[in-house]
């Protein structure tokens, strides 16, 4: 899944979260997704940890545990390490800020998902982790502190602080046939598309003969909104309930699948370069459209930048698993992260703190996809899940970041 940014200019917002029950966001979704009889259970999973008898231990260990926030278990260990953007160094557990706090059971399935694809350096690693999959959340900790040494992660030049954006995945209506309503159309990759070659501009697309000829035939499905197009470009998935000839709704994902090559250009920075806004939210965007629709166009055509998707099908009546992530694996609301891969590779369990004024996090997340915006040492990109509400706290997030990366011993 890989998808961009777009820069906002908003109020401050209240505080929407602590730390431990930051999910609890999204429990009002029922508005924007009805449709989806999944997402109720979903709602209900994200508010319950998991907690269940442990599996024999993987490693000997201590009959009483540490406390951690004041006592690290070791000091740390090891020289530095030095990816191609980013410096890792070594540090106590100790300085990992709520580390005892977090219920990390909650990110273990992300982690497993990970597993199933990982990098030489995880290959034994991860069989102590599948082990430990129904282990109670300190028992997963306790083997952690042990079999991994936590890293901070700076600049090369020792820089701590960082920028956390996040993103979603949308959940909009679609028609398979072009109606008076439903005419802005989703397109499968064109036969003429190669990798690394620029292909049309999104201007060009809609007004070139010769582009319009290529990209017949490969039209997916019609969405009403033109922003609503943009968003799912931009965030790169999307879950949409389409309506069939027959009448029929069905629900299936639209997955990346590539791009024109043309450079992202974030249409809530044109508007603000322009002075035409100061409120950059995709409401905000709307709101602006709708008092100017004349000017729609000229918006839209700002961004080159246009993404091809692929349709997936989806089990009826249960949840889907998330998209797909650059690593290849589902990613997991609110403990996947999107990173710049020449500073931290795919798989990494990574320990995130973000307060500002949109939320408060301290986690454990895992390091599963990437984003054409999201470039540097300590830069990610926070995913949220899917709907309404996920959208509006994905809108609004861009505040301060730390991490530290978790790699084995």
């Amino acid at each position: 899944m890989v998808h961009q940014t777009i820069n906002t200019k908003i109020t401050k917002a209240a505080n929407a979260s602590t730390t431990n029950n930051h999910m609890s966001t999204f429990s009002r979704w029922t508005t924007a997704t009805r449709a989806l009889p999944w997402l109720l259970p979903r709602i209900v999973g994200m508010l319950l940890g998991a907690c269940s008898s442990a599996p024999p231990w993987p490693e000997p260990g201590p009959t009483a545990s540490p406390v951690y926030e004041k006592e690290p278990l070791a000091p740390p260990a090891g020289e530095a390490i030095k990816q191609a953007r980013s410096l890792w160094t070594p540090v106590a557990w100790s300085e990992l800020p709520g580390w005892s706090q977090d219920d990390i059971g909650q990110a273990w399935p992300a982690w497993v998902r990970s597993c199933g694809k990982p990098s030489q350096a995880w290959v034994q690693t991860c069989q102590n982790i599948r082990a430990l999959a129904s282990a109670d959340a300190q028992t997963q900790r306790d083997w952690a502190m042990r079999a991994l040494q936590p890293y901070r992660v700076t600049t090369p030049d020792g820089q701590a602080q960082g920028l956390l954006t996040a993103y979603y995945e949308p959940v909009l209506q679609a028609s398979r046939r072009a109606t008076s309503d439903f005419n802005v159309p989703l397109y499968a990759p064109p036969s003429g598309l190669r990798s690394g070659t620029p292909w049309y501009s999104r201007q060009e697309m809609d007004t070139l003969p010769q582009a319009q000829r290529a990209l017949q035939g490969r039209t997916l499905m019609y969405l009403r909104d033109p922003i609503d197009a943009m968003i799912l470009h931009i965030q790169g998935s999307g879950l949409l309930q389409v309506t069939e000839p027959d009448g029929l709704v069905r629900d299936v994902r639209l997955a990346f699948a590539g791009t024109n090559e043309q450079p992202y250009r974030s249409i809530g920075k044109w508007l603000l370069d322009r002075k035409l806004v100061r409120d950059a939210s995709w409401p905000g965007i709307k709101a602006w459209i709708a008092q100017n629709p004349q000017r729609t166009q000229e918006l839209l055509w700002s961004n080159p930048r246009v993404v091809f998707f692929k349709e997936q099908g989806l089990p009826s009546g249960v949840e889907p698993p998330g998209p797909t992530g650059a690593q290849g694996v589902p990613l997991s609301a609110g403990r996947s992260i999107a990173v710049d891969r020449q500073s931290i590779p795919y798989g990494t369990p990574v320990w995130l703190v973000s307060d500002g004024p949109t939320t408060r996090l301290q986690r454990l997340v895992l390091a599963q996809d990437t984003g054409a915006a999201i470039v540097g040492a300590v830069r990610a990109d926070y995913f949220v899940g899917p709907g309404h509400e996920a959208g509006e706290l994905a809108g609004r997030l861009k505040q301060n970041l730390q991490l530290w990366a978790l790699w084995p011993r």
